[in-house]
């Protein structure tokens, strides 16, 4: 098992190299530029657009709804465990790079979801189908269809073996397991499995399996309920946490930036590999949380109510907003100012991020350690919905089959069931590795169609500045 969990962090340390980091950013910078930078202009309106649902267009959700199914993918454990991982390997630098990301991943959020909605296309039995491997299709033209292919073969493993089902319910059984002291029933290598975790596995096991049964339409309702008020109760608890420690604020920030260019990370090691580390799980834990360039939020946006792609893709970009620039903020600030980062050698993930909320807040660390596992239970929960209706996408476009979209949903919700018996290490490597994976096709298309960004935005901005 060791070698194996080596040689699983080897391919991680490859895929996610200064290759694809590089290419992440290019392709935000280009997509800002050919956008006209959306992301900093046009905010305002992409949160009023947010809330308020077009009255004509076709679709299977609104907006919000399709809004909200993205959310429920990408608002996971990334803001809990994710933020904490990174700057426990990475230092307070790595918020810094986390930021970057996502102020550029914005635009690639908006350039996505656009192309998505643009190139969309509606299947026999009435519902709409789109993403990546179709505006890599039809966008780029059929000899590039090998490109698209090999998007839906990354996005469906994803799904499958990642970011979708192992890694989610591996933090929400974490997280109880934390909190709830429960008696050893077997070990699988030198992991202990508890009854607790036993049971959560179940739990969450049978309610998403519950719920991906509906397909979109019932995940986005779920999602539609659940993930305001998770992110609303989040961000209440964060923000007493970071008043509570107010005085540490400016510490914290300073330490944010000279973390980012000079200081080491927590782990130790020379500068140069402190700045290396602190971009690299900055920047793979921002992306891994926002999934802005992944890929998987055009095919949540593709089956939205409008008949405008650049309306639908200011609507996505918020979501980039939501999920790091102001939840991974908040955990982050949470961890830093508190010090619980700096615990690395006796606690780990979701561990991280209770140490800071117990520590904090005005009450047993017992009370605060369970509103942070139900946080978590949440996150991750929507996550796996939002995934399970990605990764099934993928397949239905590589299989045109019904029949194979049911076997699949069958072996998803086998595959979360099976993640809290692996280990934590291993989990998160093999989901950031399929996340980089679906990364380089997405990036490409996105790249190679930013001229229709640019046309359509100017159109849509021009159109909108004439009806005044």
């Amino acid at each position: 098992m060791e070698a194996f969990s080596k040689l699983i962090t080897n391919i991680d340390d490859f895929v996610w190299g200064w290759t694809l980091i590089g290419l992440i950013l290019a392709a935000g910078l280009y997509l800002t530029i050919r956008s006209g930078a959306v992301q900093f202009l046009h905010l305002g309106r992409a949160l009023k657009y947010m809330v308020r649902n077009e009255e004509e267009g076709e679709g299977e959700v609104t907006s919000f709804q399709a809004l909200c199914t993205a959310l429920s993918a990408t608002v996971g454990t990334g803001n809990i465990v994710g933020v904490a991982t990174a700057i426990c390997v990475g230092g307070p630098g790595a918020l810094f790079w986390m930021l970057v990301a996502a102020c550029l991943g914005m635009a690639t959020k908006y350039a996505e979801c656009l192309l998505s909605v643009l190139y969309r296309e509606k299947t026999e039995d009435g519902h709409y189908l789109g993403g990546p491997f179709l505006y890599i299709e039809k966008g780029m033209g059929e000899k590039w269809k090998w490109l698209a292919k090999l998007f839906a073969i990354f996005g469906a493993l994803a799904g499958l073996l990642g970011i979708g089902t192992m890694t989610q319910i591996n933090g929400i059984v974490s997280a109880f397991d934390n909190i709830a002291e429960s008696k050893t029933l077997f070990t699988i290598g030198s992991k202990p499995i508890t009854l607790v975790a036993l049971i959560v596995a179940i739990v969450v096991t049978v309610c998403v399996a519950l719920v991906v049964i509906g397909g979109i339409k019932r995940i986005s309702a779920v999602a539609e309920k659940i993930v305001p008020f998770m992110c609303v109760f989040y961000f209440v608890f964060a923000i007493v946490v970071i008043l509570i420690n107010i005085k540490a604020v400016p510490a914290a920030i300073v330490a944010v930036f000279a973390g980012a260019f000079s200081a080491q990370a927590a782990i130790g090691g020379f500068a140069g590999a402190a700045i290396k580390l602190a971009m690299q799980k900055g920047i793979g834990r921002g992306i891994f949380s926002n999934e802005a360039g992944l890929g998987s939020a055009p095919i949540a946006a593709a089956a939205a109510q409008t008949k405008e792609p650049v309306r639908q893709g200011l609507v996505s970009m918020t979501g980039v907003f939501i999920d790091t620039i102001v939840i991974c903020t908040l955990t982050g600030l949470s961890i830093i100012v508190t010090g619980a980062y700096s615990n690395v050698q006796q606690l780990r993930g979701a561990a991280v991020t209770q140490l800071a909320w117990s520590s904090s807040l005005p009450w047993s660390p017992v009370i605060s350690n369970t509103l942070l596992a139900v946080c978590l239970a949440l996150f991750a929960f929507t996550t796996i919905l939002g995934w399970d209706y990605y990764s099934e996408r993928c397949v239905e476009y590589l299989t045109k089959s019904k029949k194979a979209v049911v076997i699949f949903r069958i072996l998803f919700v086998l595959f979360t069931f099976a993640g809290p018996f692996l280990a934590l290490d291993v989990v998160w490597n093999i989901a950031d590795i399929f996340n980089g994976l679906m990364a380089f096709p997405n990036l490409v298309a996105l790249i190679a169609l930013g001229g229709v960004v640019a046309k359509e935005t100017k159109a849509y901005f021009e159109k909108v500045k004439a009806e005044k």
